[in-house]
């Protein structure tokens, strides 16, 4: 078949390759592997020589990548997270947004743009992407803790900002390029209309979506299918996001969003959030390659002072904003560091917004270039950003730390140094679990009814309580954290269940352990032989794998005719029957 016919197919092909063979290249020089993602989409773009890639199609494939991953995150983040944030979210995420598109318009003051082009300029330059931020939080294992739910919440609220302004550019066009006749009325109205469209979408999740989701989901399980269940997890995922786009105007991204919120609230959110990771995963990836493929790299030389100044704002300028407005509302140092390198880059929703206000006529289409270029420079030096600052925010707090002596809800930094800073233990000779989870809860439900000591390291909501409830005592964070090791004395300790299933994580955790304590019994998990061989190597004494056990344990049951042999043996001599019956 000629390759014309096959555009989908060879934009798929052609960056899934490529992303794969500068990503590993990147792994090897010891730099994110999404910088190798960004390069793979310049390599396919039309600005480079050699094959071009469908550009439309990409960002196509890109946004499911951002639903899908959308979606697994609303899994982990029930409403009852969303108001817990909402009250450093709203005002932090509004006030941070005012704040870039002001340095924003400077800049395009200073390029001699309008203030229409300035105002449109700087609101592109303060929304987060997405898929860096959730990326970014999950690499680190802090997206289920507090600042990583501030986080999330925050950019929630940007995504909502920025789907009223979506819808608001066209008035504002209309106002600032006709003769003044039309009222400022129209954009009030415009604005109604938004936020209805928002509030009837959320109150339909919540109201029908909570009962109809859950259940659908349950319903097909019992079908025994796991291809059904697994289709069911993506239908719901792009069907719901299609639908809050195309009937409510909200973003792919926020209707997936919702639709894991009310997913996650069934006992089948685990299994969901499973059966949608490889789908994520390379569709993520292609976000990446669109976003490189979109970068004309002569602006880096036609505009050097211009790029470095749209760069500086992304990476300075909004995460000082950030950083003093988490600030103000008395939170650790730590989670202020954690939000503004979270923030400090910017993503799909400023492409979609840039490009809208070309197609306006708002704004000149030398931004888009400058655009682009800040979300490329941004994006590769984020990691940097976030390894700096939080190594820089982990110094200072240790270095200023004061003991807590009270717990009160109505101050969150009073709430909050137990994440950041956990309190070492004085429990010795005691049982350590690593996860909460399904298999977590089951150990702990074990070690309870034996009256052990242990000590649980989790940092989900539920599971801490869960924990709590089976008499544990809690180490917030991530176990991986040398931070967290050292609270739980795991040199005194008697053993350690390692229950979380990811064996990259596990591992870090077996090896940490291992250098603490040499004679530390120390037991973990896995879903492979390769997981298996890892973690035995890193020094687990045993590793459980879960298929392995099943069937041990099912040959275990002696067969009918071996029983029915012993119980004839067991009534025999009884009877007066023959003792050799039984052999």
């Amino acid at each position: 078949m000629p390759e014309h016919q096959t555009p989908l197919i060879a934009t798929i092909a052609a960056g899934l390759m490529l992303a794969f063979i500068f990503g590993l290249i990147a792994q090897r020089l010891r730099v994110q592997p999404l910088v190798g993602y960004l390069l793979a989409g310049v390599m396919v773009g039309p600005y480079t020589p050699g094959f071009t890639a469908d550009p439309g199609l990409a960002a196509e494939l890109a946004e499911i990548g951002v639903i899908l991953l959308m979606f697994g995150v609303g899994l982990h983040f029930s409403m009852k997270d969303l108001l817990s944030v909402a009250r450093i979210a709203v005002p932090g995420a509004i006030g941070q947004i005012a704040v870039a598109t002001l340095m924003g318009a400077g800049l395009s003051w200073a390029l001699g743009w309008s203030a229409q082009a300035g105002f449109v300029f700087g609101l592109t330059l303060s929304v987060a992407s997405t898929v860096v931020l959730i990326r970014a939080l999950q690499d680190r294992h802090i997206i289920d803790t507090n600042r990583g739910r501030i986080a999330v919440g925050w950019l929630v609220v940007e995504d909502l900002a920025m789907v009223l302004a979506l819808v608001l550019l066209p008035a504002v066009a209309v106002v600032t390029a006709g003769d003044g006749n039309v009222p400022a009325s129209r954009i009030a109205f415009s604005l109604l209309v938004t936020l209805a469209k928002v509030s009837i979408f959320v109150a339909v999740m919540l109201v029908v979506g909570r009962r109809v989701i859950p259940w659908l989901m349950h319903h097909t399980a019992h079908t025994g299918s796991r291809e059904l269940f697994r289709l069911a997890v993506y239908a719901i995922a792009l069907g719901v996001a299609y639908g809050a786009a195309k009937l409510f105007g909200v973003s792919f991204a926020l209707g997936a969003f919702f639709a894991g919120m009310v997913l996650g609230e069934s006992d089948l959110s685990q299994q969901a959030a499973e059966e949608a990771i490889p789908l994520r995963d390379a569709f993520a990836v292609l976000f990446f390659v669109s976003v490189g493929m979109l970068l004309d790299p002569k602006v880096f030389v036609e505009a050097p002072f211009a790029v470095l100044a749209t760069v500086a704002i992304i990476l300075v300028g909004k995460s000082a904003a950030a950083y003093l407005i988490v600030r103000a509302f008395r939170y650790p140092i730590a989670t202020a560091l954690t939000v503004s390198a979270s923030l400090a880059q910017i993503g799909e929703f400023s492409f979609i917004l840039i490009g809208h206000g070309i197609e306006l006529k708002m704004v000149p289409k030398e931004a888009r270039d400058l655009v682009l270029a800040g979300a490329i420079v941004s994006i590769m030096l984020n990691p940097l950003v976030f390894t700096l600052l939080e190594r820089w925010g982990r110094d200072k707090q240790t270095a200023t730390a004061v003991p807590a002596t009270s717990n009160t809800p109505a101050a969150p930094a009073a709430a909050e140094p137990e994440e950041e800073l956990p309190t070492p233990t004085s429990l010795t000779g005691h049982d350590v679990v690593v996860g909460y989870g399904r298999v977590g809860s089951l150990v702990g439900a074990g070690l309870a009814r034996d009256a052990a000591k242990f000590l649980v390291i989790e940092a989900g909501e539920s599971a801490i309580a869960k924990a709590r409830g089976d008499g544990a005592e809690i180490c917030r964070g991530n176990a991986a954290d040398p931070a967290v090791i050292a609270a739980a004395n795991l040199a005194a300790a008697r053993r350690l269940f390692v229950t979380i299933p990811e064996p990259f994580e596990a591992g870090q955790v077996i090896q940490q352990a291992r250098l603490v304590n040499p004679s530390l019994d120390i037991l973990a998990r896995a879903h492979s032989d390769a997981a298996v061989e890892h973690l035995d190597r890193l020094g687990a004494n045993l590793v459980v794998l879960g298929e392995t056990e099943i069937a041990h344990r099912m040959l275990e049951r002696p067969r009918p005719a071996e029983t029915a042999s012993a119980g004839l043996a067991a009534e025999g001599p009884a009877a007066g029957g023959p003792a050799g019956v039984a052999a």
